[in-house]
């Protein structure tokens, strides 16, 4: 089965305190994208393509002094990651097969989570499979509501849950496999009614256990994963972090 992926790169890095795109912030002296992108590789999956949108100039530059080819993807307007997703619709259409798509300011995503999960997603036969993380304090993400059998039924975002669901201590990462033919069935019936007006890659989700295909949810092994920074305070919490736990790029 072919394996590709696409990372989401489009942020700026203004409250970051940089003119840069905020992937290109760097921990342990790499962009966070570069982190990424490393566990990619290591997990051989070799297609990758990177959704560019703030200074893309910038993402230009960085790809060019990677020892590998990366495909990139311009979103001229940031309308949500369900709309990056869809500037990337020809290099679905071209690979087929399973895609994992995640933020590029994700650096801790490492290469065991995407093959471990990578691997459920395969052997359940899943339309999608979404990446969690359990958490001490889920203040501020999207819950992981499962169904008795363990598969997916929703992923509830905080402002959205009641006090049951703010209960659940597993929360959506915002990685996600999806396979490629389930998601194009579902991609442009993504809509923005909401107060943001934005399109959001979870309601494919929703679009596809709504058809009444199949979609599960893997537990990495350590909440990490769901960490990204928002500020230079977050940044050099990542580092500290990074620092602590040995984490090598």
């Amino acid at each position: 089965m072919k394996k590709s992926a696409i990372i989401l790169a489009g942020g700026e890095g203004k409250r970051m305190g940089s003119d840069k795109p905020k992937t290109l912030c760097e921990v342990l002296g790499k962009p966070m994208l570069y982190w990424v992108l490393s566990a990619l590789k290591k997990a051989d999956i070799d297609d990758i393509c990177i959704v560019k949108g703030y200074k893309s100039e910038y993402i230009d530059e960085y790809v060019k002094t990677l020892p590998f080819e990366v495909e990139t993807v311009l979103q001229s307007e940031r309308l949500g990651t369900g709309h990056a997703v869809m500037m990337a619709e020809k290099f679905l259409e071209d690979r087929g097969g399973s895609v994992l798509i995640l933020g590029g300011d994700a650096p801790f995503v490492d290469t065991d989570t995407v093959k471990d999960s990578m691997q459920q997603h395969i052997s359940t036969n899943s339309s999608a499979t979404v990446i969690s993380a359990t958490v001490d304090d889920a203040t501020g993400y999207g819950r992981v509501v499962r169904n008795a059998d363990g598969s997916l039924n929703a992923i509830i975002e905080h402002k959205d849950a009641d006090e049951e669901i703010r209960k659940i201590s597993e929360i959506n990462s915002g990685a996600y496999w999806f396979e490629v033919e389930d998601l194009l069935s579902v991609l442009h019936k993504i809509t923005s009614d909401n107060k943001a007006n934005e399109y959001y890659l979870p309601d494919a989700l929703k679009l596809i256990i709504g058809s009444g295909k199949k979609a599960g949810a893997y537990t990495a092994k350590t909440a990490d994963v769901a960490l990204g920074a928002n500020d230079p305070a977050q940044l050099e919490e990542l580092n500290q972090i990074a620092l602590k736990k040995g984490y090598c790029c």
